[in-house]
Order: structure tokens, then C-alpha cells, then sequence
């Protein structure tokens, strides 16, 4: 039961809700239909929707709003063919309807037919009295073929009529970073800001552009601007923060990223870069804190645990790097880096059998990484695993055809597997090479490359 008080749609629903308890059929006007209909669609209700709209088109079976509010269900359904027919039902009753075109379009770009969407949106565009909401979609569908040109026009459009309107703020920067043009960029931020001078996004997103323009100085004025506008803008102190640490500046970068977690729930981010900071201050135990609050805050924050593991291994003190590893994957059993970072400390440990282990799980992740397929090929070679060792000399030889290092292994393995004819077919090109010789006679001293 709904509150007819705090819901617009209240009286209604009630009414309605009551006659299917009844089982009593009652009159309802078609907009009492549409408004009931709604109510349920914004609800997820969708079975309730369609049981509305079934009442609606009995008692008012050539109404155009509620024909169109059923075609836009058989379209959320992936019911395309039958929204097509309503559709044309609905432009036979009610010739050159803008809705017909804007569901049409939607159809389309859904089969991924974004010309033919684009040229009903054009339709639409002559119907309609409120362009703004044919711009947007227009703006979209030439996002989604990359006519990066055409999406930047009609969102300026947008922008143009609602300065403020973020959304397509951000569509023309992203139109305008894969056009390579920032200058085109900072241009509309600046008519945005001479309309809107507090407008803490723009001068955030503007400090952004002169960052990746490296006009550092005018980045931070922007950032300034931006916390200016709004001293709580938890992204301006944290984009400040980088600047000043890519700047050299770490004090000050660490004084931004506290202000940022003062400003909204500290997240590991944070941490992580203050972490980062003091370390290359100096200040390890402090560093170390910092990035073990990161994880503690977000075990998934897979960089902390990086940061923790690559500074133990600078102290030298490797089991204490395996130890975060290890702890790491525990968090981020997906994790390619950890699992490598993994593999490379084990391998340097002579942990072979370990280390076999966890470049298997690293490739099997995707990282195919010629660094990867060696140590874990050696892994094997260290172990005289030879018949596994040449089977993934094998699979990388698919990945890196032409890379002697990976030829020169599956020689050896091939020779002290007796098998000399494969041997020779590869070491036969490495020959000349002193240092592949060198390698082969490390792990296979009785191997001798022929010329």
C-alpha cells in the first residue's frame, strides 16, 4: 500500500490495488493508467507495470501514451520486433510523434545500428519542442561509433543551454582527450568559469589538462581555485597531492592527501601516496605505517601491498617481502603483479618448486610477459623437470617465435630428452652467439652447439 500524501501517484495506486484485491473492475482515466504504470516502472515493479497497463489498453485500447509506454517495455524486454509493430501502430494514429523516433532510435542503438539511430534522432529533432534530450542522445550515439567530432558538437549544445550540466561536461572532455586537442578543452572549461567563476569541477578538471599538458604552475592555480570554490572537494586535494609529489614537493603533497581523508572517509588511496611520500623521505617506519593502514583499510589496494613488498626487498630483507606477498595474494588471489612479484622472490630464494608455481598462475592470469616465461622456464630447468620445462618453452615460443633466450632452452630440453634431430633445428641459427652458448652450457653442460 502507498501513502497517497507522499506519493503523487498515491491515491491512485491505492484505488488500484484495492480493485485487484476485489477482483472488481473500476474506470480509471488513461493518465490515472500512465501515472500507475510509472509509479511501478520507478519501482521495479515491472509486473505490476505490465498488469496496469494490460487494465489501461482494455478500457482505453487506442490511447497513444499508454501504446508508447508498452512499446517501451517490450524494449526493455529485448522484445524488439514487437515494440516495432506497436510503434507503427502508434505512428499511423499519431503521424510524426517525437516519441516514435526516440524509441526507434533506442531500438536501433541497441542492435548496435547507431547510424540508423543517429538519423531517427535527427527525426526527432525536427519534431521536438526540448532539443536538449535529442543532443544528449545524439551525443552518445556518435560517442559509440567514435565520431568524437560530431559527439563534441551536439554535447556543447548541451552545454551551452545548461552550463552545468556535468555529464556533458565530461563527454566533450573525453570527446577532446581522444582528439588530442587540450587546448580545445581548456577552452570551453574557461567559458564555463567566466559564466560559473566558483565552479569547483571545471577548475578541477582544468587543473587536470594542465597537468597532462605539464603546465604545472597553472595546474595548481586551478586546484586552488577549486578548493576555493569548495574547501571539502576531496578530488582537488588529492590531484594537488600528486602534482606536488610528481613536483618533488612531499611535505606539502602529504599535507593535501591528509586534508583529503579529512574531507570524506579515508580511503586506502591516501594512505598508500602519504606511505609513498615518507618513504622517499626517508622516514621508513612512517612509510611503512602508512601503506600497512592503507591495506588495513582496503585489503583489495593492491599497490600498498606492492610498496610494502618492493621496500623489504630494497632493505634486503626478503623473507619479509614474502611475507607480504604472500599475505597480498591472500587478499588478491587474482592479482598478476603479486603473483609475479611472487614467482621472482621465490626464484631469487631457489625456491624453485614455488617459484614453478607461481609463474603458472601468473601466466595463467594473462601476463605473458617474456621475463615470466623465462624465470619460469629456468624454474623447470633448476628442478631437471625437462619434459615440463620443454612443453612451456613450447607455449612461449607461440607468444615470442623469433626469441633465441626461449629457442635455445627448448634446444637443450629437446637434447636431454634425446631427442638430437629437434635440438639441432633449434640451436642451429644460435651457433655464432657466444653468450646463448654460454646460457645452454650453464644448464646443459653436455650440449654442444654444432656450426
Amino acid at each position: 500500500m502507498y501513502d497517497e500524501f507522499s506519493d503523487p501517484a498515491g491515491a491512485s495506486v491505492i484505488k488500484f490495488e484495492q480493485m485487484l484485491k476485489t477482483d472488481k473492475i473500476q474506470y480509471f482515466d488513461a493518465q490515472e493508467f500512465e501515472t500507475i504504470t510509472q509509479h511501478y516502472l520507478d519501482n521495479g515493479q515491472n509486473n505490476m507495470a505490465k498488469r496496469a497497463l494490460k487494465l489501461g489498453l482494455e478500457q482505453h485500447p487506442n490511447n497513444i501514451e499508454l501504446l508508447l509506454v508498452k512499446s517501451e517495455l517490450f524494449v526493455f524486454d529485448s522484445e524488439f520486433s514487437e515494440a516495432e509493430s506497436l510503434l507503427n501502430l502508434v505512428d499511423q494514429l499519431s503521424p510524426q510523434n517525437e516519441e516514435v523516433f526516440l524509441q526507434r532510435a533506442n531500438i536501433h542503438s541497441k542492435r548496435k545500428e547507431h547510424q540508423e539511430a543517429i538519423a531517427m534522432l535527427n527525426r526527432a529533432l525536427l519534431l521536438t519542442e526540448d532539443p536538449l534530450d535529442v543532443w544528449s542522445l545524439l551525443g552518445m550515439e556518435y560517442l559509440l561509433v567514435e565520431n568524437y567530432e560530431a559527439a563534441a558538437k551536439y554535447f556543447k549544445l548541451c552545454l551551452k543551454e545548461t552550463p552545468l550540466d556535468y555529464q556533458s561536461l565530461y563527454n566533450i572532455l573525453y570527446c577532446f582527450e581522444h582528439l588530442e586537442k587540450p587546448q580545445e578543452a581548456i577552452f570551453i572549461l574557461n567559458e564555463v568559469l567566466e559564466e560559473h567563476p566558483y565552479c569547483e569541477v571545471a577548475w578541477h578538471q582544468l587543473g587536470k589538462i594542465y597537468t597532462q599538458t605539464k603546465r604545472y604552475e597553472e595546474a595548481l592555480s586551478a586546484y586552488e581555485f577549486a578548493l576555493i570554490s569548495d574547501d571539502t572537494f576531496t578530488g582537488a586535494y588529492v590531484e594537488k597531492g600528486k602534482l606536488l609529489e610528481q613536483l618533488g614537493r612531499l611535505n606539502e603533497a602529504i599535507e593535501n592527501y591528509q586534508i583529503a581523508m579529512q574531507t570524506s572517509d579515508p580511503g586506502g588511496y591516501a594512505y598508500h601516496r602519504i606511505g609513498v611520500c615518507h618513504l622517499q623521505l626517508g622516514n621508513k617506519q612512517l612509510g611503512v605505517n602508512f601503506l600497512k593502514e592503507s591495506i588495513h583499510l582496503e585489503p583489495h589496494f593492491e599497490k600498498s601491498w606492492m610498496g610494502l613488498i618492493d621496500f623489504f626487498l630494497k632493505e634486503n630483507n626478503n623473507e619479509k617481502a614474502l611475507y607480504y606477498c604472500k599475505k597480498g595474494l591472500q587478499a588478491n588471489e587474482d592479482s598478476v603483479q603479486l603473483w609475479k612479484k611472487n614467482g621472482e622472490i621465490h626464484y631469487s630464494m631457489k625456491h624453485y618448486s614455488e617459484a614453478d608455481y607461481a609463474y603458472e598462475n601468473t601466466v595463467a592470469l594473462g601476463n605473458y610477459e617474456l621475463e615470466s616465461w623465462i624465470q619460469w622456464i629456468d624454474s623447470l630447468l633448476h628442478l631437471q623437470e625437462w619434459n615440463k620445462a620443454l612443453k612451456i618453452g613450447l607455449q612461449a615460443r607461440e607468444f615470442y617465435p623469433e626469441t633465441a633466450s626461449i629457442a635455445i632452452r627448448v634446444a637443450g630440453c629437446y637434447h636431454t630428452l634425446g631427442k638430437k634431430d629437434e635440438s639441432q633445428y633449434f640451436n642451429r641459427a644460435f651457433s655464432k652467439d657466444q653468450s646463448l652458448v654460454a646460457q645452454m652450457a650453464h644448464f646443459f653442460p653436455n650440449l654442444v652447439v654444432k656450426s
